[in-house]
């Protein structure tokens, strides 16, 4: 085992290099790293929000405005349907959870109770030939409608997916580096920002629904009719822009956001000011079209957010899957909203519970503890190890520092995070790698009392104890693993320095001693080993 192999020398040879070529660039300055060739590495370590500073932030995700929302559509799909078949009906209300509606005629009576349970609702998951959406018949013709509770807690699990992956989309955007965004509880979602010192920038971004709709405006409701609240069941008020306070426009939207497939900020042609550009799917291209051709000569709103950014009229079909949204838009404000639009409408609003801002001063005066501790650590266990096993030790010595290297190197190559754990987990990593070779050495010193010569004590040290040291290291990596796969956040940066720990020290504390060692008998000669 303690043969000097070509593969072995190659491969400690190689793994010097790799560790000293992808840890240099954390230790030199950033002029000296842009003058190096482009061939080189120049990936630095990325610091976690403890040791660089950035933004904090935690949002609830508001279900409850949700479901008041999908239970506002299924009234008026309720209506819709009932319109459609022409079936006389009244007293369409919601009492608290449930849509209530009675139906005029009692021999249409079936047939709308029918017609609502074949078209409202979507079938729901994990439930088969189930729908989210109740429908029963009462007494005096009436008619109820409500969500199953299945079909709510689903929504609910689903906006906060929803939101965590729009939050995502948002924040990469912007060009943050590996932002950490978690569930916490039901529908609480954490955001740390490392390198992003204005949060209000991030709530900017991340805090707009941006729920865009296209609806037409209800040009039957005059100025009179809004001043005294004579509103249509169907129709509802809305802020507007420069040209008017408030809008009537239809509650049923024509076509959503979630049917655009880009959003780009442009200037207008004739005016040369700034306007967004916006780009449907086949559906929603189809159904603007289909919108604007049935239309010509009326107005529809663009809604963002419950507020109309502008009322158009139409002038001729728009077809081609395409349109613009026009107003007082900066190119910053432009390119704000295209982002939005890009990344996906929220599902649900979001509220802010905490908001904290990590000062670089306190990353850095981190980064600085957490040299220290690991400083310490490294010097106190080399000091052991050397007093303890002599030449050996010094071995052992060596070997750490080459998976303090490694531990480095691979971290900045893939531009994994540290963070303050990790600094923990990186010690402990040493520690776990001196364990290795205290089992080495400490069998080879047996072996070598119970009469074997220095080479064969020395083999079978490495041969003995490497069933101890692959048992303790797979039980770290497991540990390791169930950390990072249900941890969040510090847990996360612990987890992960540590299974890259378990690689790295299990390579260092065989084959680089090995190496060394072998080396050492080659040109030494020993008569005895300098542990005994």
């Amino acid at each position: 085992m303690l043969t000097l192999s070509r593969w072995k020398i190659i491969a400690v040879t190689l793994s010097v290099v790799f560790g000293i070529l992808f840890s240099l660039p954390n230790v030199l300055p950033q002029k000296t790293l842009d003058a190096m060739p482009a061939w080189l590495p120049h990936q630095k370590l990325n610091l976690g929000l403890d040791l660089q500073g950035g933004s904090y932030l935690l949002y609830e995700v508001d279900t409850e405005a949700l479901h008041r929302e999908r239970l506002s559509n299924l009234m008026e799909d309720t209506r819709t349907q009932l319109r459609s078949e022409q079936i006389p009906f009244g007293e369409l209300n919601q009492q608290g959870e449930i849509i209530s509606v009675r139906i005029g005629d009692p021999a249409r009576y079936n047939d709308a109770l029918n017609l609502l349970r074949k078209n409202l609702g979507a079938p729901l998951a994990g439930a088969i030939g189930g729908k989210d959406v109740s429908v029963s018949g009462k007494g005096d013709n009436r008619i109820e409608v409500r969500f199953v509770p299945e079909a709510i807690k689903a929504d609910a699990v689903k906006a906060v997916d929803q939101s965590i992956e729009t939050i995502r989309r948002r924040i990469d955007s912007l060009g943050t580096k590996e932002p950490s965004i978690n569930r916490q509880g039901e529908n609480r979602i954490m955001i740390q920002a490392p390198g992003e010192s204005d949060p209000e920038k991030l709530r900017a971004i991340i805090g707009k629904t941006a729920k865009l709709t296209f609806q037409m405006v209800d040009e039957t409701v005059t100025p009179e009719d809004m001043q005294a609240g004579r509103i249509p069941p169907g129709s509802e008020v809305l802020p507007g822009d420069q040209y008017a306070p408030y809008y009537v426009v239809k509650k049923r939207a024509i076509v959503s956001g979630e049917e655009l497939t880009n959003a780009q900020q442009q200037f207008d042609p004739q005016s040369g000011n700034p306007v967004v550009q916006l780009t449907f799917n086949a559906s929603g291209g189809r159904k603007f079209g289909e919108m604007t051709g049935r239309n010509i000569g009326k107005r529809f709103a663009i809604v963002l957010d419950d507020k109309v950014l502008s009322a158009p009229t139409i002038q001729s079909a728009i077809t081609g899957g395409s349109g613009i949204i026009t107003g007082n838009f900066t190119v910053q404000s432009a390119n704000e909203l295209s982002l939005l639009l890009r990344s996906g409408a929220l599902p649900a609003p979001l509220n802010v519970e905490d908001q904290r801002t990590v000062t670089a001063e306190l990353g850095a005066d981190a980064v600085k503890a957490g040299s220290i501790s690991l400083a310490i650590g490294a010097v106190s266990m080399f000091v052991f190890v050397i007093l303890a096993y002599g030449l050996f030790g010094g071995f052992a010595a060596i070997a750490l520092v080459v998976n303090v290297l490694l531990i480095v190197g691979i971290m900045s190559m893939t531009q994994a995070t540290l963070t303050f754990p990790g600094i923990a987990g990186l010690i402990l990593t040493l520690a776990v790698a001196v364990d290795a070779n205290v089992l080495i050495y400490e069998r080879m010193r047996d072996e070598a009392n119970a009469g074997r010569t220095p080479m064969a004590a020395a083999d079978h040290g490495y041969k003995l104890a490497l069933t101890s040291i692959l048992d303790a290291n797979i039980t770290s990596l497991i540990s390791g693993l169930i950390m990072f796969s249900f941890g969040s956040g510090p847990v996360k940066g612990f987890a992960w320095t540590l299974v890259i720990g378990v690689f790295t020290s299990l390579f260092t504390a065989i084959f680089i001693t090995q190496v060394l060692i072998g080396w050492w008998f080659k040109t030494a000669k020993p008569k005895k080993l300098p542990i005994a």
